[in-house]
């Protein structure tokens, strides 16, 4: 069975014709647990999500700040395997009809198996797979097998990645390219900096993908400041903190679904 990176494909060239940029939540599987994180995914897809990135919990997630943290620390004591990550990219695919990818570091995808991992991600209806840790220079296996079974490949980009790097990187992506606005982890800020802009100037001077940002964007004014220069707006810790700071589930799933509409709308307003 072929993954949906055409999905993929298709839903952010979507949102450029409609004048946009796309909203892309995160939420890791398995928080506040495996069918809570299930629901969470399918309340960000109700309040306006294009895609939906779902986090593979892992024990050392250099690029993760405390927040997002705290709830991989939540699902691994819950038991979270990789075939709980699997069946919420399934369910929530099958319920919406839109695409899900995993972030993942590589170390599980290795042990794992990287056969088996795209097998049953591209089996899972998933669109492909964003790896912050894998050099592009290693990662020839992953994009042979990721090909093959119709999945993406988003690799990261930094502020500090110089013009020739970055064309190395965007050559051997597809899907999207994911612009970090600043050097550090994942959280919410007062302000997505300036750097952002000339990430993605940068980036779009190499590769006619989608360039789109993640790190620090938490309201629908930040949203509307990046979707005024980036293809898709990513959204993580936000998210995650709505999850956290509710009193209930369900308090929290409607949370997630508020800030979906509301980041919506900024991603919207960034090009009027």
């Amino acid at each position: 069975m072929s993954g949906n990176v055409h999905l993929l494909n298709d839903t952010l060239a979507g949102a450029r014709a409609e004048g946009r940029a796309a909203l892309i939540a995160y939420l890791p599987a398995g928080f506040p647990s495996v069918d809570g994180g299930i629901e969470a995914v399918k309340a960000a897809f109700e309040g306006g999500a294009d895609v939906v990135e779902v986090g593979l919990p892992h024990s050392d997630p250099v690029l993760d700040g405390p927040v997002i943290q705290t709830a991989d620390d939540i699902a691994l004591r819950g038991g979270l395997k990789i075939k709980d990550v699997m069946r919420t990219v399934r369910e929530a695919h099958e319920a919406t009809g839109k695409p899900v990818l995993v972030m993942t570091y590589w170390n599980p995808i290795y042990i794992y198996g990287v056969e088996r991992f795209t097998a049953e991600l591209a089996e899972a209806g998933g669109a492909g797979c964003i790896l912050p840790d894998l050099p592009v220079q290693e990662s020839a296996t992953w994009r042979e097998h990721a090909d093959k079974h119709g999945l993406a490949t988003v690799f990261v980009v930094a502020p500090s990645s110089k013009d020739e790097r970055l064309a190395t990187i965007t050559a051997a992506g597809s899907g999207f390219v994911y612009a970090a606005s600043l050097m550090g982890v994942t959280g919410t800020r007062e302000s997505v900096g300036s750097q952002a802009q000339d990430l993605v100037r940068r980036t779009k001077a190499t590769t006619d993908l989608p360039v789109c940002v993640g790190l620090g964007v938490s309201d629908a004014r930040q949203a509307a400041e990046v979707a005024a220069f980036a293809d898709g707006v990513i959204v993580g810790s936000a998210f995650v903190k709505r999850m956290l700071d509710a009193e209930d589930e369900a308090a929290g799933l409607a949370g997630v679904r508020t800030l979906a509409a509301e980041l919506a709308e900024g991603v919207r307003a960034g090009r009027q």
